[in-house]
């Protein structure tokens, strides 16, 4: 028993020195970890409820208390000759305004990628799957898994704006199937929709060509 000691020891020196594995995923992968923190909801906050355009609307509306009725006596006839009272009028207590459906992109986690394609085409490039690839690893990790995402297509101001609509619907409807089909993520967890040139960034007059206006934008509606 005495003579096994040093070996044990040994070993276990060994043992020790070598390196533990990791399982991979998006820590090994800065760019998805990026898009994965930018994606998640905040620590107590959440997107549940978040209304989705052409989705049915959330009620926000509060209840309204009526307004008070006023009761008063019959008044006495008018003595003859004597002047008439001067005759006071209530006005309806106001009702509190009714706040607005939050917009998604505003208060959701979202992030806006440059994703390139063919001037008026919706095939994706090689650059354009690259640039995807991170965001199809953030979506298939388990810290996004439970959420389902919104892919908004936005063209710049170049062309006719009912042609910009139908092309930028199209590209999302190219970024969805991409992730979908090269990374595996459920159908059921991506929505498509398209914008056209409704809402660059980068406000531009008619015609101008703006490669931070055509972009593909993530957007979290919940779970």
């Amino acid at each position: 028993m005495t003579r096994l000691a040093p070996l044990l020891g040994a070993v276990a020196v060994i043992a020790a020195s070598l390196p533990i594995p990791t399982p991979a995923g998006a820590q090994s992968d800065p760019a998805a970890q990026a898009l994965i923190d930018r994606l998640r909801p905040s620590v107590g906050g959440g997107t549940r409820g978040i209304r989705i355009p052409g989705g049915d609307p959330t009620p926000v509306a509060s209840p309204v208390a009526p307004a008070p009725i006023w009761r008063t006596s019959p008044a006495p006839p008018p003595r003859a000759n004597a002047p008439s009272a001067p005759t006071a009028t209530v006005a309806a207590a106001p009702r509190p305004p009714v706040p607005a459906a939050r917009d998604t992109t505003a208060d959701a986690p979202s992030v806006s990628m440059t994703v390139t394609f063919p001037s008026g085409s919706a095939t994706l490039t090689p650059d354009a799957e690259r640039a995807l690839a991170p965001l199809g690893r953030a979506l298939t990790d388990r810290e996004l898994a439970s959420f389902r995402f919104r892919i908004e297509g936005h063209t710049d101001s170049v062309g006719d704006a009912a042609q910009n609509q139908q092309l930028s619907e199209r590209r999302a409807a190219a970024v969805r199937a991409y992730l979908i089909s090269a990374f595996g993520v459920d159908a059921g967890r991506l929505i498509a929709i398209g914008f056209g040139s409704s809402q660059m960034i980068v406000q531009t007059p008619p015609q101008t060509p703006e490669m931070r206006n055509r972009r593909v934008q993530i957007v979290n509606i919940g779970n």
